[in-house]
């Protein structure tokens, strides 16, 4: 791939301009970490925009929730083709203008923040923004190909410390009002109960769900495309494809009425824990994910982190099968050369963007264990080149490794001839960028997302030369499953939470 990496201009540095623009920070916090699922019911659960970075399971360490409806909110919808420059050049200019000035900042401890996210925007880039950075991308979802919510009056619960935190920004006009944002959120939040304790994930109790009656690729669509994949392998065209199908559900097909969006994700992440898991809502679209992948995190510093996941396994019956099930993975031939392969493409992608050397994998295909699966993890790391960023490292790693396959222009060509429609949100990446130059995105799998009376999941796996058209499909529908019973289970009783009485003001 050798594509060359972006040169856009850099933002300004925080301060210039007029000085009654400046966003200053202002935060307060509690010294317990409240039961984030209560705040975001009590905070947002009506708000028409409105975030949840769902830290449900380690290692994620922070839970962040918010709604843009603030006096300096902002929504960026984006659709390939609108804006020559592209989405990533749109929030380069609008994270210039969100920078805060951390030299007037209140209530930050000597030490500084422990989380990154200070002011900036939350949301996704979906799939289709691959057209954008030299991709053949054709096809267009009917959702927005980019969409992100401004950040700036938040609440962060760190779930490692057990604290919370109420962050807000603001210019100094408006700080009278800032403050008082902080202390009623503040009132509220001291009025909910602690975050359950975070475990490691048991096996799920999993209710059998039809997951191919939904499907927009029968049985037989799937298996031919899987046996295509494999001859544009041996015709040596690609490594490795990452091969996916669709599902989707109308809401007038739901037992029982269509449940909101809200509803849909409490259930999902009870079911699905994870530790990149999210709640967005804005206007009419909604995305209920429970991912387990980080696609990259890079600190104010420049230190980028990439952990792509390739290899699945299922859970197993008993304690001493599921034991089986895991180290069957880890040994697994299969597993772990797809899992090689996307580290070597990550290595690569960063390798455009970081500094000579600094490339390193210092974990190699770990097994994580979640609700529903185990799976092969690796980690890569490096840092970032003078003169780079955050957006510059997405824009060379966009889209995930771990969705395309390797090579990865050629094999993006091939999944977008045999998929025949667009990913969406689906396969893009979901999180935040701080107006720091912070960033932390997920990739976008075992998600649902709502529009237009539909719920959408996608699904997939990698394949290679010694792949299974069976196998691989079965795995396509295992992991279809871990959303779907969101949506198609009875629903379990949801859990009591420590709110106050339904009259008390809003923030």
């Amino acid at each position: 791939d050798q594509r060359p990496a972006p040169g856009a201009p850099r933002p300004a540095p925080a301060g210039g301009g007029d000085p009654a623009d400046r966003l200053v920070l202002e935060v307060r916090r509690l010294d317990v970490a409240v039961d984030p699922e209560a705040a975001f019911v009590r905070l947002h659960a009506d708000a028409p925009r409105a975030f949840w970075l769902d830290g449900a399971t380690a290692p994620a360490r922070f839970s962040y929730l918010g709604a843009a409806d603030g006096p300096l909110a902002d929504v960026v919808r984006h659709r390939v083709g609108e804006d020559p420059e592209g989405v990533l050049a749109v929030l380069r200019r609008r994270l210039a203008r969100r920078r805060p000035d951390l030299s007037d900042a209140t209530g930050v401890p000597p030490g500084g923040l422990p989380f990154g996210l200070l002011g900036g925007y939350v949301g996704w880039l979906g799939y289709e923004v691959a057209a954008e950075l030299g991709f053949a991308v054709t096809h267009r979802a009917p959702t927005p190909d980019a969409l992100w919510m401004s950040a700036e009056r938040y609440v962060v619960v760190d779930h490692d410390a057990g604290h919370t935190w109420a962050v807000a920004l603001s210019t100094p006009g408006e700080r009278p009002a800032a403050r008082r944002w902080l202390a009623r959120t503040c009132e509220v939040l001291a009025g909910l109960g602690a975050a359950p304790a975070r475990r490691v994930p048991q096996r799920a109790r999993e209710v059998e769900v039809d997951v191919e009656p939904w499907l927009r690729t029968d049985r037989a669509g799937y298996l031919a495309a899987v046996a295509a994949c494999r001859e544009a392998l041996l015709a040596g065209e690609s490594y490795e494809v990452c091969l996916t199908a669709r599902a989707v559900v109308p809401e007038a097909a739901l037992p029982g009425g269509p449940p909101s969006g809200l509803e849909v994700y409490r259930r999902l992440r009870r079911a699905n824990p994870a530790p990149h898991a999210a709640y967005l809502r804005c206007d009419d679209v909604e995305v209920a994910c429970s991912s387990p992948e980080r696609f990259l995190a890079v600190d104010a510093g420049g230190s980028v982190t990439a952990s792509p996941i390739k290899g699945t396994a299922p859970r197993g019956d008993t304690p001493a099968g599921d034991e089986r099930l895991r180290v069957e993975l880890a040994a697994s031939p299969k597993a772990r050369a797809e899992n090689l392969m996307i580290v070597d493409l990550l290595r690569n992608d960063l390798g455009r963007v970081c500094e000579v050397g600094s490339v390193a994998v210092p974990r190699l295909m770990a097994t994580e264990t979640y609700a529903t699966v185990h799976q092969l993890v690796s980690t890569i790391t490096g840092r970032l080149r003078a003169g780079t960023d955050a957006l510059d490292a997405v824009a060379a790693s966009f889209p995930p490794g771990s969705m395309t396959g390797a090579p990865k222009e050629r094999t993006v060509e091939i999944v977008d001839a045999l998929e025949g429609a667009a990913r969406g949100v689906y396969s893009g990446a979901l999180g935040w960028f701080s107006g720091t130059g912070a960033a932390d995105l997920a990739v976008v799998i075992r998600t649902l997302v709502r529009t237009g009376g539909t719920w959408t999941t996608g699904a997939g796996g990698a394949v290679v030369l010694d792949s299974d058209p069976a196998e691989e499909h079965a795995e396509m529908l295992l992991k279809a499953a871990a959303p779907l019973r969101a949506l198609l289970a009875p629903a379990p009783p949801a859990p009591a939470l420590r709110t106050p009485p339904a009259a008390a003001s809003r923030p």
